[in-house]
Parts: structure tokens; C-alpha cells; sequence
């Protein structure tokens, strides 16, 4: 018992020199490629064989031809494991390198590829993770380019829409100014007209900035959405009145939900506004409102011959308005975009879709315990 123990600690004390000087070398080559380490460490486990090994043959007194055998078969040991740690630190490195070019080219903007040689787990799960993040940054990419298209477009109709009614509104003021105007107080009627209409264009351009910056603050209440409706409707008649066009809101159910009164009545006005103006005279816009598996539901449904299906995706974006001619009343293309913003603040959810004669607009909102 006493010799195995003295052979042991003379093992230990062979390996432990050879590992403490194994670990001062991978300290100074820490910054070096994964093959040097590799080889390294293949060399301290042959040097720790080998330093173990002699120090007990010399401790059992050996004859010198069998204390040869045993270097020579560590020293063969320690050759072949070398060869094969720079041959696994190669093959790695490589895969390393076309992984390290792809992500290259993914970072200038293209989509990742995968290297198609077969690599390490560690390096398929990160290739795997990079071929997603590619997917992710390419629909971002596609969210800001259309982002950036609606802005354009914005900017593009509000100047139209804001250079109109100015001009009108300087010819009107010149002719008041010169005392040639026909007829004064239509003119002066027409000024107010136009100036509460470029003030609604502005409040919509203050509220969309709003949502965008996240400073949107909500005042939640218990309200029932049979009430919600009821205003609103109240509130469009007069202008469904003037283009002929008939409410139905028997379709409500009187659901409790827990929003703010005074957005949710904009978001309610909004929708009503659209579909009363591209509703034809005659035609019907109908309101529903029921309790769902996903929350409670309100539609909005009018009768404007149905949206385009390539348009259907971009109805809610910023600026956008369809077909119809950039004059009034076809707004500024903020409507829709505010009713979005001020659904998603209440952690709700707006879609669209055709149907027979026309569109319905869905706002989902999250259902209030009764």
C-alpha cells in the first residue's frame, strides 16, 4: 500500500510540473489560433505521461534498456496525439474561416449563407443562430424601406395637401385685402372652412408624432362598448347625413372594456370617417361590436367596392390612401395609421379584409372580466 502511494505522488508530481508549465505557455499564447492550443494541450498530456512515467520508473529502479522502452512508447504516444490535435485544430480553424467570411458578407448588408461542409456542434448552433438573425435583419430591413417609402409619400401629400388650401386661402385674403371679392362672406366662409381643415390635418400630425415617439398616455376606464358606439355614432350622422349614407350599429353587444374614452372615441371616429367617405350615396356602414376567443371585436363595414389585394397589407401605413385622388376629402392618409397606433397602445390588434361590396375594418382589444 505504502508503494502504490509513493508511486502515485511521484505521478502526480511529474504530471502537476508538466501541467503548471503546460498552462504558463497557453497563458502567452492566449491571443494565438486554436491549433496552437490545441497542440499545447495534446503536448501537456504526453509531457504529463511522460514526466509521471519517469519519475516512477527512476523511484523503481529500472534497468536502462526497459526505462527506454517506456520513453519510446510515451514519446510515440506523444507524436501521434500531437499530429492529431494539429489535424483537428486545422480542420476547425477552417471551418472557423468560412464561417468568420460568411458572416462577413452578412454584415455588408447580404443574407447569410451557412457554410456547407460540415462543422462542429458549437459551430452549427452558432451558424444556425446567424442564419436566423440574417432573416430577422432582412425583414427589418424590408419594414424600414417601406417605412421609408410612407414617409416619403407623407411628405410628398401633405405638401400637396397644405399648398392647396393656401393658395386658396392667399387668393382670398388678396381679394378681401383688395376689396374685389364678390361675394365677402362666402369667401370669408370658405377661409374658415379651409383653415378647420388644415387644423385637423395638423392635430392628426401631432397625434401620429405622438404615437411614434411612444409619449401616447392612456387614462384607462371601465366603459361598455355599447355606450363607445353609441357615441360615435351620434357624432358621424351629421356627415353620413350629407353624403346619403345609412348607420346600422344593431349589431352591438354591450361589452365592458377597460380603454381610454377619449382615444378609443378617435379611433371609432376615424374608422366611421373613412367609411362614410368612400361609401357611395345610398350604400350602408355598419358597426358590430361581440366577445371573441382572442378579446372583444368591433367592425367597422363599409360599401367602397373592396381594396385592392396587393394594397390590403399597407392600408394601415402611414400616408397611405389608396386610389383615390390627393383632394378633399381624401385627407392626408393619417387616419388609419392613428387608429393603428392607438389600438396597439391599448395592446390590441387592427385588420382588414374584403368583403361582399366592400371592406370591414376589425379592432381587437383585450376583453375586461364582467
Amino acid at each position: 500500500m505504502r508503494d502504490m502511494l509513493l508511486i502515485a505522488l511521484f505521478a502526480f508530481l511529474g504530471a502537476a510540473a508538466a501541467g503548471l508549465l503546460g498552462a504558463c505557455v497557453l497563458l502567452l499564447i492566449r491571443r494565438r489560433s486554436l491549433t496552437a492550443h490545441l497542440a499545447v494541450v495534446a503536448g501537456v498530456a504526453a509531457a504529463a505521461m511522460l514526466a509521471g512515467t519517469l519519475a516512477v520508473a527512476r523511484a523503481m529502479f529500472l534497468s536502462a534498456h526497459d526505462l527506454s522502452v517506456v520513453t519510446t512508447v510515451v514519446a510515440m504516444a506523444a507524436v501521434v496525439s500531437t499530429v492529431t490535435a494539429l489535424l483537428l485544430g486545422r480542420w476547425v480553424v477552417a471551418r472557423s474561416r468560412e464561417l468568420t467570411l460568411a458572416a462577413r458578407s452578412f454584415g455588408d448588408g447580404g443574407d447569410f449563407a451557412a457554410p456547407a461542409r460540415p462543422s462542429t456542434a458549437e459551430l452549427a448552433a452558432l451558424s444556425r443562430e446567424l442564419e436566423a438573425t440574417s432573416v430577422k435583419l432582412a425583414e427589418s430591413r424590408d419594414r424600414e424601406r417601406a417605412l421609408e417609402s410612407s414617409r416619403r409619400e407623407l411628405v410628398a401629400w401633405i405638401s400637396h395637401d397644405l399648398r392647396t388650401p393656401l393658395a386658396g386661402l392667399r387668393a382670398m385674403a388678396e381679394a378681401l385685402e383688395d376689396g374685389v371679392a364678390a361675394e365677402p362672406d362666402r369667401y370669408l366662409r370658405q377661409i374658415r372652412t379651409e383653415v378647420e381643415r388644415l387644423n385637423d390635418m395638423v392635430g392628426d400630425l401631432f397625434e401620429l408624432s405622438r404615437i411614434h415617439a411612444g409619449a401616447l398616455t392612456l387614462s384607462l376606464s371601465r366603459i361598455s362598448l355599447y355606450d363607445l358606439i353609441g357615441d360615435a355614432l351620434a357624432g358621424a350622422d351629421p356627415l353620413a347625413h350629407e353624403h346619403g349614407v345609412r348607420l346600422v350599429g344593431d349589431r352591438v353587444e354591450s361589452v365592458p372594456v377597460e380603454v381610454d374614452g377619449r382615444e378609443m372615441s378617435r379611433v371609432l371616429g376615424n374608422l366611421l370617417v373613412n367609411a362614410i367617405r368612400r361609401t357611395p350615396a345610398d350604400g350602408t356602414v355598419a358597426v358590430a361590436a361581440r366577445r371573441s376567443d382572442e378579446g372583444v371585436v368591433l367592425s367597422v363595414t363599409d360599401g367602397c367596392g373592396g381594396i385592392p389585394e396587393e394594397d390590403l397589407p399597407r392600408v394601415f401605413d402611414t400616408g397611405w390612401r389608396g386610389t383615390h385622388a390627393r383632394t378633399p376629402p381624401a385627407g392626408a392618409g393619417l387616419g388609419l395609421a392613428i387608429v393603428r397606433g392607438i389600438v396597439e397602445a391599448h395592446r390590441g390588434s387592427t385588420t382588414v379584409r374584403n368583403v361582399t361590396g366592400g371592406c370591414r375594418f376589425e379592432v381587437t382589444l383585450p376583453a375586461t372580466e364582467s
